[in-house]
């Protein structure tokens, strides 16, 4: 098969790479892709968000299956596109991704399905959402309603600073993302991942993750687009996983498809554990993003099996096998982030990493110039690794940091530290 993905990050590094261990893969090409992406496949200047030219890049290049791997494609309806032309497409029409593209829509699903998650206020103007503020108190969460990057979430400890993220939001600081807010109650308990292919009627769970969200170590500082993860969490017990599946997830995608938008390609359950007691932080609708990077470790050549399946609607025949193992990435970030950061220093040490089926340093924000490679984001490697115990896969993915000469980068050190 002709195999191409959409994006160039992190996530799709490790897709990639998973990819490229099937023997069905003849050809992979990854759009735009990175420096090192570039290193495993071919990478394609392409405008991911555009539907059309999506479509003829296909076709000219007799692609059997698409695999989107960021939000915006999703939400801008690219995967309607290719699915309208017969392509074979993982990743759900635009539609289903307003769980992600909106966080109001999503809780009129949960509402109608259901589904246990926190109480909530939706509101387009600044004082209305002020004043439900005053009247809950804080902590509490404020959410920008659309795509805002992983970033559009202000946990905010006090009042202050709860009416100051509603000023950012509603003063454009998240651009389109934060013409409308939701106002959330704040949860107590410990997050997980939960991580469930669809193919519109069946739902196949494929792993648990837990990743870090604040930048700074023992999850303190503002929040990020996720500093480190490892897989599987083990807060997200078997038990606590099925009654995930049966109250928040399965009744989600019934209301979905009850709403003539049937649910096709990866769902992204962030849980809040407590007592025993899963309620929905909120649903995405691709992999996560250092998540994917650690289940990908973990399964290998068989996820694009799963994948395929997903598309093609027959997870019904589908299982995964999971081996008795822990993977864990760290991320190298550029300094500064997730405030500003400058972009085009020079990374070393990254031709002496190993890369094994234990072993793999997955490029984020990289940029091959001159030979040589350049940070060009503020998350830009993922030293990611596995072992027989989540202590031996950190001692791995630690070693590989140590290994890199990047005196413009930074990372947390304690990755992991919840389970270990």
């Amino acid at each position: 098969m002709n195999i191409l993905i959409l994006g160039g990050g992190g996530r799709e590094h490790s897709l990639a790479w998973a990819v490229l261990q099937n023997p069905k893969c003849d050809k992979l090409i990854v759009a735009p892709g990175n420096a090192g992406i570039a290193q495993i496949a071919d990478c394609a200047s392409l405008n991911i968000e555009d539907g059309g030219a999506v479509v003829t890049f296909a076709e000219e290049n007799a692609i059997d299956f698409v695999i989107i791997g960021p939000e915006a494609p999703l939400a801008a309806g690219v995967a309607d596109r290719l699915r309208d032309a017969g392509m074979l497409v993982f990743g759900p029409s635009a539609a289903a991704a307003r769980l992600e593209a909106s966080k109001s829509f999503t809780k009129d699903i949960c509402d109608a399905a259901k589904a246990p998650t926190a109480g909530y206020g939706h509101f387009t103007d600044a004082a209305t959402a002020k004043d439900y503020v005053r009247a809950q108190g804080a902590p509490i969460v404020v959410k920008a309603d659309g795509l805002a990057a992983g970033k559009g979430v202000i946990i905010a400890e006090t009042l202050a600073e709860a009416e100051a993220a509603i000023d950012d939001m509603f003063g454009g600081a998240f651009g389109g993302a934060g013409t409308e807010v939701v106002i959330e109650e704040f949860m107590e308990g410990e997050e997980a991942s939960f991580f469930v292919l669809c193919d519109g009627e069946t739902v196949l769970p494929i792993g648990t993750a837990q990743d870090h969200k604040r930048v700074g170590e023992g999850d303190t500082g503002p929040n990020t687009g996720g500093m480190g993860a490892y897989s599987p969490a083990p807060v997200l017990t078997d038990a606590i996983a099925e009654k995930a599946l049966a109250e928040i997830i399965r009744p989600t995608m019934a209301e979905m498809a009850r709403r003539g938008m049937p649910y096709q390609g990866v769902l992204y359950a962030g849980l809040m554990i407590k007592d025993g007691q899963p309620r929905l932080v909120e649903y995405n609708v691709r992999f996560g993003d250092p998540e994917c990077q650690v289940l990908m470790m973990r399964l290998g050549a068989q996820a694009m099996d799963l994948m395929h399946a997903a598309a093609e609607g027959r997870l019904d025949q589908a299982q995964v096998n999971w081996a008795d193992d822990h993977a864990m990435t760290v991320v190298l970030c550029a300094a500064g982030y997730p405030g500003a950061y400058q972009k085009g220093s020079l990374i070393s040490g990254l031709d002496g990493l190993a890369e094994t089926s234990f072993e793999m340093c997955f490029h984020a924000g990289t940029t091959e110039v001159d030979g040589r490679v350049v940070a060009s984001g503020g998350r830009v490697l993922n030293a990611t690794a596995r072992g027989a115990s989540l202590a031996e896969a950190r001692d791995r993915a630690y070693a590989m940091v140590d290994a890199i000469d990047w005196p413009e980068g930074f990372c947390r050190r304690d990755i992991g530290w919840r389970a270990l």
